[in-house]
């Protein structure tokens, strides 16, 4: 009876022990970007991630793609494979992860969508921007404060023309300037930071007398109008700018009078809160909901957000 005993307490202990070792090795989670690790701002979305899987003690595998939608569809359908308990994603192109979306569901797998978003595809909840609202604001900051008028031209170059947040955002500026006449035009940038600025320079140097005002698509191309500036010869304010703001490039630029006014998206409570959703629903609580964020900041409030992305 004694040995008995001792053989069902030893297996008590191993079962107590695998337990804890289960929870104490947490969830896994896939944390999948769009975008270019090169880009500031995603490490700012990176940094959201890392800190969730540090207060959670859950694991969170990341990775970017650099606007490859294959490579993107892919590293999801790996996460389903793989049994993951929640997907997280960014939207690459428009309809793009439609089929894949459809997986996860089929899979039972929470599939999270964030920054930018895609309504026909059946994600559980959203988490960012509205990119058409965000859009359609940058073009009437212009209108309203007598920056561009009919007849108008204005520059807006993007980091990857036809991505899902450039084409959206500029479906909001066009229902804004189509009707006033206001023309414009959309350059690719690249991903690349010295190709980005390389780009925009040759453009400005080229239709500088044309252009008057730009609206930057991407934080990538906002955060390099100083650069931009400075080596084509145009004082800040000269040309108005308005666009992303989610890097300490473009808090600094609006400071400094570069950037009019810049769209703030809270890049690392988006990644946190895109996590969290996704934990939840893991956990037998639906989503449910989206979980839009954003603001248009100008030089009074810009202070706040660069303290923010300074870690202050």
């Amino acid at each position: 009876m004694l040995r008995k005993l001792k053989l069902l307490a030893m297996g008590a202990a191993l079962a107590l022990a695998t337990t804890a070792g289960a929870q104490a090795a947490g969830k896994t989670f896939y944390w999948i970007s769009h975008g270019s690790p090169a880009d500031p701002v995603w490490t700012y979305f990176l940094a959201g991630a890392e800190m969730w899987a540090k207060d959670t003690g859950n694991t969170v595998n990341t990775s970017f793609h650099n606007g490859d939608v294959a490579a993107h569809q892919e590293a999801v359908r790996a996460a389903i494979a793989a049994g993951a308990d929640g997907i997280t994603t960014t939207s690459p192109d428009p309809g793009s992860l439609v089929e894949v979306a459809k997986e996860a569901n089929a899979a039972n797998i929470p599939i999270i969508n964030f920054n930018t978003p895609d309504p026909t595809a059946s994600f559980d909840a959203y988490v960012g921007g509205d990119n058409v609202v965000f859009g359609k604001g940058w073009a009437q900051y212009l209108v309203d404060k007598g920056l561009v008028k009919s007849g108008d031209f204005v520059w807006m170059p993007v980091e990857i023309p036809g991505a899902t947040y450039g084409v959206q955002e500029e479906e909001g500026i066009k229902s804004v300037f189509e009707p006033l006449g206001i023309t414009y035009e959309i350059t690719e940038a690249t991903l690349d930071q010295a190709e980005v600025i390389t780009r925009m320079v040759d453009y400005l140097t080229a239709n500088r007398t044309k252009i008057k005002a730009m609206i930057g698509l991407g934080d990538l191309v906002t955060g390099s109008v100083k650069r931009v500036w400075d080596q084509v010869g145009v004082k800040p304010g000269e040309i108005p700018v308005v666009g992303w703001g989610n890097s300490l490039d473009t808090t600094q630029e609006v400071l400094n009078g570069y950037v009019n006014a810049a769209q703030w998206q809270d890049p690392q409570a988006t990644s946190y809160v895109a996590l969290s959703l996704a934990n939840m629903q893991s956990g037998g609580v639906p989503a449910g909901f989206n979980v839009i964020t954003g603001a248009l900041y100008e030089k009074d409030t810009a202070q706040v957000y660069d303290d923010i992305l300074s870690g202050k």
